[in-house]
């Protein structure tokens, strides 16, 4: 090729090729059904229909080439630590996780289903007892829950990990080597090393009113109940009040206030309404309910709650859990709008001290976490304590607002074992019949055993930076839980079904 005619702009601009025959391999239609690279005009359930065209989109090529080297980073990162990758089976039991499960009828056997794997949890508990003592697999999980944008419909893949003779710490510690080592090989955004910071949940709820805080937002809710414990003000009398203290919140205009109290009362958010008032730089209090903040209560603001000039406070009354709730939506809301937010950074927390136990909402008695986690103080505590009370060695990893990661030091002993789950309305005939394989193991003794599972795919959508998991995953269903693609789910012949002895109602 001549100098002259190079373009070193373009990956191609020194070859030059001389046609002297044609043969076309592959015909295409002469209009496609979208412009290829123009994915944010083009509606996404027909982007999905034609996932094999949209897939060859630079992006989403690239996204998926992405995850291709994150699991192998994580596999090569688990065998250097001396983790043995092993299969569990997708034809699993039926056991109560925490969300629906997907049933598979069977044809051998008339009228009994498998499920399929919520989490591979018994199994991996299954090979501490048999004597593998660090187990791992990037495992496939079923559940039948509702899409949102950080959660694919129907399947996830996890870091599943389980350690003999482990502690929360020993878990930890493994996360702390894993995560941040794949973060950084692949973003060049600033990523918190281990130790990572350890939040109690019930600290998390306080402080960011979620327990999946973004570090990232600096700011925070306070209680404020006992300041207005004598206010005239009706809508905050026999109520929890949180606070939410904006800097040089006082900047903003009325209408800004009043686009915050029209988010808070949306029916997603649930309040009745957003109290606010300014801390002018002149020392005065304006706007909102500054005719009920009195000079006491000023004093208290200022003093013990460390409200400054030029500040905006932002109050959420309602009953104790409504009220945190709002709060941490209300809080994030605030990093939003008014770019608060660590531009750049991956910032990781623990949620430790989960309560063991949560009301159901009929009154009972449920697991607030996973079923099989190790109780604080273990068949003393379920003996003696108010389940209310009891705490969980249960622990979550979250970044930037994501829940990434899930586990527990995991419940070992058979008489435990039972007694937690008859405070949940389990009778040991239960027990036996539902984890029976579990049961059963735990009798030849059971080495004390402890693991996490990270979510692969919520992992590779912060590391590609996406907002959309759909986006790192080759071929997705939508947001309603549909392959458009493959036209899944779909109605199936009256033989397939006599085969496995189903009759429709």
């Amino acid at each position: 090729m001549e100098r002259s005619s190079k373009n070193t702009k373009i990956p191609t601009g020194e070859i030059e090729v001389v046609a002297k025959e044609l043969e076309v391999l592959g015909k295409c239609k002469n209009v496609l059904p979208f412009e290829i690279n123009n994915d944010q005009e083009v509606r996404e359930d027909l982007r999905l229909e034609y996932r094999f065209l949209d897939l060859r989109n630079e992006d989403l090529h690239n996204n998926i080439l992405l995850r291709s080297k994150i699991l192998k980073t994580l596999r090569d990162k688990m065998d250097e630590l001396g983790f043995t990758e092993i299969q569990t089976p997708i034809l699993a039991n039926s056991s109560p996780e925490g969300a629906r499960d997907y049933l598979v009828p069977s044809r051998i056997n008339p009228g009994e289903f498998y499920a399929l794997p919520q989490a591979p949890q018994q199994f991996k508990q299954l090979l501490m007892v048999a004597g593998f003592n660090k187990y791992y697999q990037i495992a496939p999980c079923f559940r039948d829950e509702d899409p949102r944008a950080d959660r694919a419909p129907g399947e996830f893949y996890q870091l599943d990990f389980e350690m003999s003779f482990a502690t929360q710490e020993d878990v930890f510690q493994v996360i702390e080597e894993v995560v941040p080592y794949t973060f950084k090989k692949f973003t060049n955004w600033q990523v918190d090393d281990g130790p990572f910071v350890r939040i109690p949940y019930k600290e998390a709820m306080e402080k960011y009113g979620i327990d999946k805080p973004d570090l990232r937002n600096p700011l925070i809710i306070q209680d404020v109940t006992k300041v207005f414990q004598n206010s005239d003000f009706n809508a905050f009398k026999g109520k929890t009040i949180k606070a939410i203290v904006v800097p040089n919140g006082a900047n903003n205009g009325r209408k800004f206030f009043d686009k915050m109290g029209e988010f808070a009362t949306t029916e997603e958010v649930g309040a009745k309404g957003l109290a606010w008032v300014k801390f002018e730089e002149t020392g005065e209090v304006t706007g909102g309910i500054a005719k009920f903040i009195t000079e006491d209560i000023k004093k208290q603001l200022e003093n013990e709650y460390k409200v400054q000039k030029n500040s905006a406070i932002f109050f959420i009354a309602d009953e104790f859990e409504k009220a945190q709730k709002i709060a941490g939506l209300v809080r994030i809301e605030l990093g939003n709008r008014l770019d608060l937010i660590e531009k750049n950074v991956y910032k990781f927390c623990f949620i430790v001290d989960f309560p063991m136990y949560e009301l159901a909402d009929d009154g009972s008695i449920d697991f607030s976490h996973n079923p099989f986690s190790m109780p604080q103080g273990g068949l003393e505590a379920l003996q003696t304590k108010d389940p209310l009370d009891i705490l969980a060695y249960q622990y979550d990893l979250v970044c930037n607002g994501y829940e990434m990661a899930s586990g527990a030091v995991r419940n070992h002993n058979p008489e435990t074992m039972v007694k937690a789950f008859q405070i949940a309305g389990y009778t040991e005939e239960d027990v036996k019949n539902r984890f029976g394989a579990l049961y059963n193991a735990f009798q030849y003794g059971t080495p004390p055993h402890a693991g996490a599972a990270p979510g692969v795919d919520r992992m590779i959508m912060l590391i590609a930076n996406s907002q959309n998991i759909r986006e790192i995953i080759a071929f997705p269903k939508n947001k309603k839980a549909r392959d458009l693609l493959m036209r899944a789910p779909s109605v199936v012949a009256k033989q397939q079904l006599d085969d496995v002895h189903i009759k429709l109602k």
